[in-house]
C-alpha cells in the first residue's frame, strides 16, 4: 500500500464517495492513522465503517476475549469466536472487508503506563470503551498530544456522543468530572450500531475537513423515541485534565 496514491481498485471500490469528496478526499482518508480503543459493540460498527471506507492505518486495542453474550451487538464477533481474542477475531474479519487497510491490533489493558506508547504516531483516538477510568487516560493521552478525541458511550436504547478537539472544546473531564456509576451497562445491540456508525461519521468528516463537528455538542441518542437531542458544552477552566488545575 502506497499512501497517497491511488490505485485503480481503489478508485472502483470507493467510486461512490469518492463522487462527494474527490479522489484528494480519499487521499486524506488513505494517509489517515486512526487508534480505536476497543473491539466490543462500538468498537465493530466503528471498525467496519471506517474499514470499509478506506482508512489507511487503523489499531485496534483490548484485552478482552469473546463470550457468547457478546454476540448480541459485537458484530465483529461470530459464535466459532467465542472465547478468541477480539483484537484478532476483529482483525480476522477487517482483513476480509478490505484488504487496502493496513490494520494493526493489540491485545492489552489501556492504562496510563502504556497509552502514549500505544498511540503513539496516530492520528486521533476513537473512545469504543465501556468504562470511564479508561476514557479518562485516554483523553489525558489525546490532549497531551494535542490530538483529537472521537467519544462515545451506549446504555439500552440509549447513547450518547461528541468530537472533543483539544484547546477547543471542553474535554471528556470537563463533561464528566466524575466517572458515572461503573455497573455493566444493558445494551440492546442496535443501540452502539447507531452510535458506532455517527462516530465514524466524525472521523471522516474531521480528516476531510468537511461539514460540522460535534464540537461543544452532546449528542444523546433516545432509540424508544428514534429522537435525537444535544446538550451544549463549555469547557471548564478548573478542569483537572485541560483547565488550570491540570494534575499529572
Amino acid at each position: 500500500m502506497v499512501l497517497g496514491v491511488l490505485t485503480g481498485n481503489e478508485i472502483a471500490r470507493y467510486r461512490r464517495q469518492i463522487s462527494i469528496f474527490g479522489k484528494n478526499g480519499q487521499k486524506k482518508l488513505k494517509r489517515a492513522k486512526v487508534f480505536v480503543a476497543g473491539a466490543g459493540g462500538l468498537g465493530s460498527a466503528v471498525l467496519a465503517y471506517l474499514t470499509a471506507a478506506g482508512i489507511g492505518s487503523i489499531r485496534v486495542v483490548d484485552n478482552d476475549v469473546v463470550e457468547l453474550s457478546n454476540l448480541n451487538r459485537q458484530i465483529l464477533h461470530w459464535d466459532g469466536d467465542v472465547g478468541r481474542e477480539k483484537v484478532v477475531s476483529a482483525k480476522e474479519k477487517l482483513e476480509k472487508m478490505n484488504a487496502n487497510v493496513k490494520l494493526e491490533v493489540i491485545s492489552a489493558t489501556i492504562d496510563k503506563d502504556n497509552v502514549e506508547e500505544l498511540v503513539a504516531d496516530y492520528d486521533m483516538i476513537v473512545d469504543a470503551m465501556d468504562n470511564f477510568s479508561t476514557r479518562y487516560v485516554l483523553n489525558r493521552a489525546a490532549l497531551s498530544r494535542k490530538i483529537p478525541f472521537f467519544h462515545g458511550a451506549v446504555q439500552g436504547f440509549y447513547g450518547q456522543l461528541t468530537t472533543i478537539i483539544p484547546d477547543r472544546t471542553a474535554c471528556l473531564r470537563c463533561i464528566f468530572p466524575e466517572a458515572p456509576p461503573s455497573d455493566t451497562p444493558a445494551v440492546v445491540g442496535v443501540t452502539p450500531g447507531v452510535i458506532g456508525c455517527l462516530q465514524s461519521g466524525e472521523v471522516i468528516k474531521y480528516i476531510l475537513g468537511m461539514g460540522e463537528l460535534l464540537e461543544n455538542r452532546l449528542l444523546i441518542w433516545d432509540g424508544l423515541k428514534v429522537a435525537m437531542d444535544e446538550v451544549l458544552l463549555e469547557k471548564n477552566p478548573d478542569c483537572r485534565d485541560c483547565g488550570s488545575r491540570v494534575s499529572l
